[in-house]
């Protein structure tokens, strides 16, 4: 896939007989997926896309998709958009995509490891650090742990000490 696109969501089932689609969305909240006119779907792009929240899911009518059958055959693909479509966002706020493989280095210059991952847990996001060391979770609470980040130099400076685990 290319880098200029960001997966938003999965189809994961069928919708009635005229090609609907049952899509799972990966975007917070859910339902802005639906703000996306242009979806790639594999490889393939499609424009003038119909979707909205149906109970727990998201619905989408793709052009040209008209039959149980054909929505059948797209079961199981990623739906992408092209990164140029989302939201600019304030100074100082991120994308998750944007700060995942950034290198985290401490107060104390030392490097934690790199972000793999990022969680919700209702407070605040969480940040997976993965290092030969194992993983580390830190909390990404800009201006208390997250201290700076910069992209160019794709790092992120953080207010974190390294505890060491216990053996055993």
């Amino acid at each position: 896939m290319s880098d200029d696109l960001l997966t938003v969501g999965k189809i994961t089932g069928h919708f009635g007989v005229q090609g609907g689609l049952k899509v799972f969305s990966y975007t917070q909240p859910m339902d802005n997926i639906t703000a996306y006119q242009q979806w790639y779907i594999g490889e393939r792009l499609y424009k003038g896309i119909k979707a909205k929240k149906h109970g727990k899911t998201i619905i989408a009518q793709l052009p040209d998709i008209n039959s149980r059958e054909a929505a059948e055959a797209l079961i199981g693909q990623t739906v992408s958009v092209n990164v140029s479509q989302l939201s600019a966002l304030p100074e100082d706020d991120f994308y998750w995509h944007q700060l995942i493989g950034l290198t985290v280095i401490n107060q104390d210059d030392q490097t934690l490891g790199c972000i793999d991952s990022l969680f919700e847990t209702g407070a605040n996001d969480v940040m997976v650090v993965k290092s030969d060391q194992g993983d580390m979770l830190i909390p990404y609470l800009y201006g208390q742990t997250v201290e700076r980040v910069d992209l160019v130099a794709s790092e992120i400076r953080v207010n974190w000490t390294e505890i060491d685990q216990p053996e055993g």
